[in-house]
């Protein structure tokens, strides 16, 4: 395969806790309890969808860029100073690299976020494209990330690898072509069965990733 593309939260980063936090933590500092059902409802929606969804649901007084705005200020110190990337990840990049595998990126995270992450674990300069989520106004529940991903890599979909952890991500990531590798992380505990059953391989760790 000639392009790689991955996935941010849950797969490169070891960083969906915090978004658990964030969301929940908000609503509470709002006097609001948090029903169970609400971290599975956001889980693969993309931020401004995340935003109109908690908005509506919790009839709040906010804008969807308000809400947004609020949420990237308390992300953004934890991106920029503490999250790590998932073990053997660096590796697996630096790998693919010397390889003269061209790398991307397709995220549901702003580039106000994301940047600072990657930069702060020295890899930003391995990737050669960048693609949030809304910048094709729609969730990875459709393959535009995707789709913009490999054409910003001057590759077709077929010619790339995705690395997921969400259901919905590799679901169309396949409908378009590409070979998707499903990605361990605790948070698609409940989603793993089918995430097996649907992905043309998984890992566990990138220690096991195939080069």
């Amino acid at each position: 395969m000639k392009g790689y593309i991955f996935d941010l939260d849950g797969t490169l980063l070891d960083s969906m806790s915090l978004w658990d936090n964030i969301g929940q933590g908000f609503l509470k500092s709002l006097g609001i309890t948090v029903p169970p059902d609400y971290t599975e409802k956001i889980f693969d929606m993309s931020f401004i969808e995340s935003a109109v969804y908690t908005i509506e649901r919790f009839c709040l007084p906010h804008s969807p860029e308000s809400l947004i705005r609020e949420w990237q200020d308390i992300a953004a110190f934890t991106y920029k100073n503490t999250i790590k990337m998932k073990p053997h990840a660096k590796e697996y990049l630096l790998g693919l690299r010397k390889r003269g595998v061209k790398l991307g990126v397709a995220t549901c995270l702003s580039a106000q976020l994301y940047k600072p992450a990657l930069a702060g674990n020295g890899v930003y300069d391995l990737f050669e494209a960048f693609c949030g989520a809304e910048e094709v106004s729609c969730s990875k529940s459709r393959p535009d990330v995707f789709l913009l991903c490999a054409e910003k890599l001057g590759l077709k979909p077929w010619e790339c690898v995705v690395f997921e952890d969400v259901l919905a991500a590799v679901k169309s990531a396949k409908s378009v072509g590409m070979t998707v590798y499903g990605v361990y992380d605790k948070s698609s505990d409940s989603d793993w069965a089918q995430i097996k059953q649907l992905a043309d391989g998984v890992i566990l760790s990138f220690k096991d990733a195939p080069l």
